[in-house]
């Protein structure tokens, strides 16, 4: 549903309250605007330009963002079918995404830092994180899998909003540190109505910290749709805290990888936040415990079934002569590699040392960290000591 439907609803009260709030959406009127939406590829696959967002790359190049979209989507794929053979606890699909997350992770330098929620498994697949390390947290044997400053890519957070905050301090540290890195933050709709991305806009702002809001509006926060999360676009809250916010066609690889490759730039510069708004759509569950088709309709889906991000940009490689059948092929043989690769993984996956939770807990040990291991050591122990 468009800013419009949301703000044409009729008001309850009549009389003269009706009248005041008939005045007030007059006054609103200019808000509820149709968003300006940065496109450089249609859903037809038609390349088109932008005045302030272009980008120019090479047959590689577009080979590259589609493989690298085809290969996430098919690791996906995997993982959400182990979930329901009982390999994963749960899983969080990023089904309809992927040209968000390709596109805004390969605009990023090695040396800018990354903080993600649960659901960037495309952005970890540019930041060179192996697959099955993503699964390790979702069968329940690491709490995480691997190291955040190996790829600058922090550990999935499933506390909703919190990386924003994670992500303005970091940004402030390297602005005092006097790097020209950028660090990105990424969140969905829902995560933009908690307070914690409210006061990371405001600290970011105030202190001008080179920090990328990357805010993926895939429209349904679990059951909730955006207009219950906001009146206006979600890219204008930034206007309020004195940043610009930019909204971009969230299935447009093109237009992701330009629009976040200049507000990095912009970040680098020392001229502060930006916050991006991805339009796009979850073409599947929440997780994989969501059942989207009670509170959504297939027709909305089927919809935006036809703007599918990897079938535009296929689209335009084919127009173009810029890829082959058997460059096609090849990946997909390459895809079924690497499923079967990350279903050997999951199911080899040892069970977790009893110990390493007390691991990493401070950087330099602690006194009371000591004192509780050898407690829970002890209380192991005692079981072997039983069955003797």
């Amino acid at each position: 549903m468009t800013v419009e439907s949301t703000a044409a609803r009729k008001p309850r009260r009549s009389g003269a309250a009706g009248k005041r709030t008939g005045a007030a959406k007059k006054q609103q009127s200019p808000q509820a605007s149709e968003p300006q939406l940065v496109q450089l590829l249609t859903p037809e696959g038609e390349r088109v330009e932008h005045p302030e967002y272009d980008i120019e790359l090479s047959a590689q190049e577009l080979r590259g963002l589609y493989r690298d979209m085809v290969l996430t989507r098919r690791f996906d794929a995997e993982a959400t079918a182990l979930q329901r053979q009982g390999e994963l606890g749960l899983w969080a699909s990023l089904l309809g995404q992927e040209a968000a997350q390709i596109g805004s992770g390969r605009a990023l330098r090695d040396d800018d830092y990354v903080f993600p929620t649960y659901r960037e498994h495309g952005v970890a697949w540019c930041r060179g994180v192996d697959p099955t390390n993503l699964l390790g947290m979702f069968r329940g044997v690491n709490h995480g899998g691997w190291d955040p400053n190996t790829n600058n890519f922090q550990l999935y957070t499933i506390v909703i909003g919190s990386q924003t905050l994670h992500a303005t301090g970091y940004a402030m540290g390297v602005a005092k540190d006097g790097a020209d890195s950028a660090v990105i933050a990424y969140f969905g709709d829902g995560a933009s109505s908690q307070g914690d991305v409210a006061e990371a806009f405001t600290f970011s702002a105030v202190y001008n910290a080179p920090v990328v809001f990357f805010c993926q509006n895939n429209q349904w926060a679990i059951s909730e749709p955006t207009e219950k999360q906001t009146r206006v676009p979600l890219y204008r809250r930034a206007e309020g805290f004195g940043f610009p916010g930019v909204r971009v066609d969230g299935n447009d690889v093109l237009a992701c990888l330009a629009v976040t490759r200049w507000a990095l730039e912009r970040a680098r510069r020392g001229e502060g936040p930006t916050l991006i708004e991805a339009f796009t759509y979850r073409m599947g569950a929440h997780t994989t415990s969501d059942d989207p088709s009670r509170y959504r309709h297939d027709d909305e889906r089927l919809a935006w079934e036809a703007k599918d991000p990897i079938q535009r940009l296929r689209a335009h490689l084919e127009a173009a002569g810029h890829a082959d059948e058997a460059f096609f092929t090849a990946l997909e043989e390459e895809s079924d590699t690497l499923a079967k690769r990350v279903r050997e993984a999951v199911r080899a996956m040892p069970d977790p040392d009893d110990m390493a939770i007390f691991e990493n807990v401070y950087a330099d040990g602690h006194a009371l960290v000591d004192e509780e291991r050898a407690q829970f050591a002890a209380y192991q122990a005692s079981f072997a000591e039983e069955g003797n």
